[in-house]
């Protein structure tokens, strides 16, 4: 790995944070989910000087990413924007680049930390371990698998919840 990056999901925005010394990145749905006045107004400045870059994953990514995220369980917790920040870092480090995501999302750092890539936060402490999900029945305790899209248990018709699983780091 030769170029330092950083991606930057939409908490690194808000709390003021972008590298001086190395090209930061981000998607476009960032734009989209920088919501106040200030946060605005210091993203459009960064862009504009170039400090700041939009860049989107390629299919390649995303795929890999899905793959990812589907056997950590975290398929329940990421929304499609931190997918995408996340397959932007696959693709910087597919280009041999050594990214480094600065975000505050616990899921998004669970998956990075799942494949390697380096992140830090800004306005949390960040996450120590790594974590899975699964879908369980409250009442039976059947477990199902993430993508099972049902709110009811098929055996005893009580209501499917997600439980937090601790992985080996």
């Amino acid at each position: 790995m030769s170029d330092k990056v950083y991606v930057l999901d939409a908490s690194a925005i808000i709390g003021g944070f972008s590298s001086k010394k190395f090209q930061n990145y981000i998607t476009a749905s960032v734009l989209v989910e920088i919501k106040d006045f200030k946060s605005k107004m210091y993203l459009e400045s960064t862009i504009e000087d170039g400090s700041i870059s939009i860049m989107e994953p390629e299919s390649l990514d995303i795929k890999d990413v899905a793959d990812v995220i589907r056997k950590s369980g975290d398929v329940l917790r990421l929304s499609d924007e931190d997918k995408n920040l996340v397959a932007l870092a696959f693709k910087l480090k597919r280009e041999n680049k050594d990214p480094m995501v600065v975000t505050d999302d616990y899921s998004m750092q669970n998956v990075l930390k799942i494949v390697g890539i380096p992140f830090r936060s800004v306005l949390t402490d960040g996450i120590k371990e790594i974590y899975g999900w699964i879908k369980i029945c409250k009442g039976c305790k059947k477990k199902y698998p993430p993508e099972y899209s049902y709110d009811e248990c098929e055996i005893c018709g009580t209501r499917i919840i997600k439980r937090r699983i601790k992985k080996n780091s």
